[in-house]
């Protein structure tokens, strides 16, 4: 069992966090939305943003030119991949699945979504900011 005093820190800590959120200190924000319904991040507001058809479209992008013929379309696309721009194109699909990936283990349910600590949502607020003000009166009532 917790002793007094240091539930008392363990409050103040979570009062701390909360206020440094506004502050772009948190320990993890994220929006989630898609290409469809736009974001509002205020300079200065540092959020992860994870767009849910991320993925649709890198995926588009690597195969917008290759030819109808499998086996060509299979030669093209290996050179495309070692190409750098095909490197940088995989890697932001490995960032677009992890984001799919993510949003689904926080059990995220319409979007636009904001996220803090993997704990706290807001839906429905495009304006981050808003959105995490919220999140902080939410955090400091409890």
């Amino acid at each position: 069992m917790l002793n007094v005093p240091l539930l008392a820190r363990l409050q103040a800590a979570t009062i701390i966090l909360g206020s440094l959120a506004l502050g772009n200190a948190h320990a993890e924000a994220w929006a989630v939305t898609d290409s469809m319904h736009p974001l509002v991040i205020p300079a200065g507001v540092q959020v992860r943003v994870i767009l849910l058809d991320d993925q649709e479209r890198l995926e588009n992008q690597l195969s917008r030119n290759l030819p109808p013929n499998p086996q060509q379309a299979t030669i093209a696309a290996q050179r495309m991949m070692k190409s750098a721009e095909g490197i940088r194109l995989i890697g932001e699909l490995a960032k677009a699945q992890q984001g799919l990936t993510d949003a689904w283990s926080a059990g995220i349910e319409k979007i636009p979504a904001v996220v803090v600590d993997r704990k706290y949502v807001v839906y429905g607020q495009p304006d981050v900011a808003v959105a995490l003000k919220v999140i902080e009166r939410s955090r400091r009532q409890q």
